[in-house]
């Protein structure tokens, strides 16, 4: 038996390479061809008028993309509501997702159906996936092309978040297990962590940094103190859930390379931020990233294509749903 494991496991992994290939092979840019030719077009234009309203659609469109294709895959599942309120929207990691993400799809859903070869021909999941570049390069990040050809998923429930998500007080090896695990490397973990040079957190995911951090330590000696002092002034000790604060304090409106130069200083918001930089194997990247913004536009647009592949729904697997918050 022992001798025939090797062959085993050889076939396994093959068996597993030939269905994650063949998942997304089946993506494409250009899907829409004939279909919807002008799908960009619709969702840039809806994308964009969200954004002249408000800023906050960049951040909460992109992290909206994240948590969807982290817990069941790229397949809008994150936009289902429930009447019980227990689909995955309603779970407490969920919670602080901002509402304006949610409402950029569904603009741009209706906008795409608008559109009479359109209409009921795209997936809410692709234009979620869509509306993500544009945010990106709405943010002043890179433009990319982005692969198409995913169903929405039927199925949203809260119990599928759990342990899918990273938590502010991650360390890196929690980090690289759960990246590596949907098949992101190192450099995809670091190149998407900075997603974080735009948007906003509040007070309590990391107000145990500047109080009461350990025995030993009322700060966590890895965050830089000016900037500690700095968050305690804007985060008092009996916690607001409502105050929010940048998680890039110096750029926090542009999609740029800053977010590594902070971390360089300590002043990565989250324990999962400056982690990157305080272990020895991801702080070659981060200084990379930090000194060539090119560098890291090329790492994210990689990054992110690859996670715009993750557990993606094809064939018979989903639907395209009429209405992006329930299943058809």
């Amino acid at each position: 038996m022992s001798s025939k494991c090797p062959s085993v496991l050889l076939l396994s992994l093959f068996l597993t390479l030939i269905t994650t290939t063949t998942t997304y092979a089946q993506l494409s840019a250009n899907f829409y061809f004939n279909t919807c030719p002008n799908v960009e077009l619709l969702v840039r234009s809806a994308v964009q008028a969200k954004f002249q309203q408000t800023f906050v659609t960049a951040p909460a469109t992109l992290r909206l993309f994240f948590h969807d294709c982290f817990v069941r895959g790229c397949d809008a599942s994150i936009m289902i509501a429930s009447p019980n309120n227990d689909a995955e929207k309603d779970h407490p990691d969920n919670l602080s997702l901002a509402g304006d993400g949610f409402d950029t799809v569904i603009k741009a859903k209706a906008a795409v159906d608008s559109d009479p070869r359109c209409t009921n021909k795209v997936s809410c999941a692709d234009i979620l996936a869509l509306a993500t570049r544009e945010v990106v390069s709405l943010a002043g990040g890179p433009f990319y092309p982005v692969e198409l050809g995913r169903l929405d998923g039927r199925i949203s429930n809260m119990a599928s978040v759990q342990g899918s998500l990273p938590k502010p007080e991650f360390n890196f090896d929690q980090l690289n297990g759960l990246f590596s695990s949907h098949g992101l490397d190192t450099t995809d973990l670091i190149a998407l962590s900075g997603a974080h040079t735009i948007g906003f957190s509040h007070c309590g995911r990391f107000s145990k940094r500047v109080y009461n951090f350990s025995p030993q330590n009322a700060i966590d000696p890895t965050l830089n103190l000016e900037y500690a002092m700095q968050l305690k002034q804007m985060c008092p000790q009996q916690v607001d859930p409502t105050i929010a604060i940048n998680m890039d304090p110096n750029t926090p409106r542009t999609f740029d390379n800053v977010y590594y130069q902070n971390l360089q200083q300590g002043k990565g918001l989250f324990t999962s931020d400056q982690t990157l930089f305080t272990d020895g194997r991801s702080r070659a990247t981060v200084s990379q990233f930090a000194t060539n913004p090119f560098a890291f536009q090329q790492a994210f647009i990689t990054a992110i294509t690859k996670l715009g592949r993750v557990g993606v729904l094809t064939g018979n697997q989903g639907e395209i749903r009429r209405d992006c918050t329930r299943p058809n």
